[in-house]
């Protein structure tokens, strides 16, 4: 049967070649591409055809079957794998999850941004992701969950590019503390979603959406959450040292050795010198501008720019003990069009999925920075934008991969760009 015929449902054979981006590997059926979910490189698979990419371009397809396994293969260690969008490679070792999130993040800077080295070095022998602090073999780490409610109010999580909700009555990737909410209360009648967050100080946050739905769960988290003015909960975080304020259904890195590891990710490439001026752009609560603010000292500067007004409120509470921090709430690329100064020493960027963009990038190139660290949560948006800074003259010197979602296909990345010599 040819790949063209081949609608949702087939069955194919076919051995699956190289990974992906997106938690797939690749495979062809009569010359025509395939995106296979739950496969691994090498391995001979009997998939499902589950659609096509545009005009028929490709095909994505389940696997379905093993028939040559491959070595790196391991018993996934919950059962809702495989059906849950959660997780996307919980069938691989750990030691081959981090290696496929490296040849992702290695191809992604070779094709869209055009390295083929880094410091002269190929760039697959030196692009590599590293555990960070804070899970149990890749469990027990995430956070922050938003459950979404069947409609008889059980929590579950949605299936891979669809709405169906797959029931769970315990994840192994969340912390206890999470975990315990679904446990304690299953239902949540009337609820579209729930949001559980614990934080790395004990605290912890139970929203209902819609509020209405929400019931007995006021008494559930009554003892936990951390209650706020007009409606909002805030949460406690550690991380650099210093205490965070944040809003609990804002953004905070959900693994709890994420944020150290970023800072002292971003702390090693840039260096900071005292008296330096250091641009935070995307700066979100604060994180880059309050830990690196000791580095630069009383006689440098930070500029942290970020366009969410809650983010900034929180910024301003955790940062208001550092008079070289000054916080503006308004969008980057705007900031560096209408306010930005002439020059500065450092820039830290980080951006959402979506990167930072020609423009934003033109302009952060034009300040004279002696360097420029990249933190990245989609090496295709990495990629592209290293790829804008390259056309200018600029040098990839370094990549950190961080293994900051384990079992699933995301991986963040921080990446030094070094201006022309």
């Amino acid at each position: 049967m040819s790949g063209a015929a081949a609608l949702p449902g087939t069955r194919l054979e076919l051995r699956a070649d190289r990974v992906a981006h997106g938690g797939h590997v690749v495979g062809r059926h009569d010359g025509q591409v395939v995106f296979v979910r739950h496969g691994l490189p090498g391995e001979l698979l009997e998939v499902e055809v589950t659609g096509a990419g545009p005009k028929g371009r490709f095909l994505r397809a389940d696997a379905v079957r093993v028939i040559e396994p491959s070595p790196d293969r391991v018993e996934p260690p919950c059962a809702h794998a495989g059906r849950c969008g959660g997780c996307d490679w919980q069938h691989a070792s750990l030691p081959a999850q981090r290696r496929l999130k490296a040849e992702v993040l290695a191809e992604q800077l070779s094709r869209l941004g055009g390295v083929t080295d880094i410091e002269g070095v190929p760039l697959a022998d030196v692009v590599d992701v590293r555990a960070v602090e804070g899970d149990h073999d890749g469990l027990g780490w995430r956070t922050r969950v938003r459950f979404a409610a069947a409609p008889d109010g059980a929590l579950g999580l949605r299936h891979h590019r669809g709405h169906a909700v797959e029931v769970v009555e315990s994840c192994p990737l969340v912390t206890a503390a999470v975990d315990d909410v679904g446990t304690t209360r299953r239902t949540w009648p009337g609820a579209d979603e729930v949001l559980v967050v614990a934080s790395s100080t004990g605290d912890r946050a139970v929203i209902v959406d819609p509020p209405s739905a929400a019931g007995p769960a006021t008494a559930l988290a009554s003892d936990v959450a951390v209650p706020g003015r007009r409606g909002r909960t805030w949460v406690r975080e550690e991380a650099g040292g210093r205490e965070w304020r944040v809003q609990a259904a804002g953004f905070w890195q959900v693994h709890p050795g994420a944020a150290d590891a970023l800072v002292s990710t971003v702390r090693e490439l840039v260096a900071p010198r005292a008296g330096e001026h250091l641009l935070d752009l995307y700066s979100g609560v604060g994180l880059f501008a309050g830990c690196l603010a000791a580095d630069v000292g009383i006689t440098g500067v930070i500029d942290a720019v970020e366009a969410s007004e809650p983010a900034c409120r929180d910024a301003r509470r955790n940062l208001h003990d550092l008079p070289q921090v000054r916080i503006h709430q308004v969008p980057v690329q705007r900031w560096l069009a209408t306010s930005a100064p002439d020059h500065a020493d450092l820039v830290v960027l980080d951006p959402p999925r979506s990167g930072a963009g020609k423009e934003v990038m033109a302009a952060v190139l034009e300040l004279g920075a002696r360097a420029v660290a990249y933190v990245a949560c989609d090496p295709a948006s990495l990629g592209r934008d290293v790829g804008l800074a390259r056309e200018r003259g600029w040098r990839l010197a370094a990549v950190r991969g961080l293994d900051l979602f384990p079992m699933t296909q995301h991986v963040e990345a921080v990446a030094l760009l070094l201006p022309p010599a």
